[in-house]
């Protein structure tokens, strides 16, 4: 198996600043790999990208809201003057909802759609011009288990995944001659912040830690020949196979 070096790549991680983004952020800089955080919080980005230096490694923080329909062209922008080539993309911000569906207002419902489908969408068609030079062109889009299990008081959620997994797709196979990668994670209950708001009843020692996430794609971004991983769904231990 041919193992991708990551050294000195450009990867763009969002929602980088706790959970998921936040491991896969460290594990990938002692890759050497050259990150760009991307997070809401600037003091826990700062953080962040202290702790990353502290390590050797090297990391831009930038900020954003995906709640703001416009931020991701902002953002574009700001990571188009700051790199002339990008090499991964990691859509990995989410926000979770859990409600009744008639207690889901168009509020509610426009938030999660904005930041779990709408922002991957076009933060990825924006940057699709920069990626294009790279030899190891990839997107990676961390979606959920909800996407196609739908479960009770988490329609929102689950419509905005889904969405999620549906725009992968698409893309996937419309990239694919341009020699682009595009692989979908979809996790069950993890051992986040997020997780713990939605899911308060699940003992946390049975949740899936965000250090089994990231070594998923770690995998994926250094282990390619001609198999190709498409997705990659990863139950709890405890909960029914299949």
């Amino acid at each position: 198996m041919t193992t991708r070096d990551l050294n000195g790549k450009n990867i763009l991680i969002t929602g980088a600043s706790r959970g998921i983004g936040h491991t896969l952020a460290i594990e990938l800089a002692d890759t050497g790999a050259e990150l760009i955080l991307v997070s809401r919080g600037r003091e826990a980005l700062e953080e962040l990208k202290a702790e990353i230096e502290g390590r050797g490694g090297k990391a831009t923080a930038l900020c954003a809201d995906f709640s703001d329909p416009g931020a991701v062209f902002s953002l574009a922008e700001e990571i188009k003057a700051l790199v002339p080539c990008l090499d991964v993309l990691i859509n990995n911000a989410g926000q979770a909802l859990s409600a009744p569906i008639e207690e889901t207002g168009p509020g509610d419902w426009d938030r999660i759609m904005t930041i779990n489908a709408r922002s991957p969408y076009f933060l990825t068609q924006q940057l699709l011009p920069l990626m294009e030079a790279s030899e190891i062109k990839t997107v990676v889009n961390i979606a959920s288990v909800v996407a196609t299990q739908g479960y009770p008081l988490q329609s929102a959620y689950t419509m905005s995944k889904h969405a999620l997994i549906g725009f992968s797709k698409s893309m996937a196979r419309e990239l694919q001659e341009r020699g682009y990668r595009v692989h979908v994670i979809s996790p069950g209950g993890v051992n986040t912040q997020m997780v713990s708001g939605v899911r308060p009843d699940i003992d946390t020692d049975e949740l899936i830690q965000t250090e089994e996430i990231a070594a998923w794609v770690l995998f994926l971004l250094q282990n390619c020949r001609n198999g190709m991983v498409d997705h990659i769904q990863i139950r709890r231990e405890s909960k029914l196979p299949w």
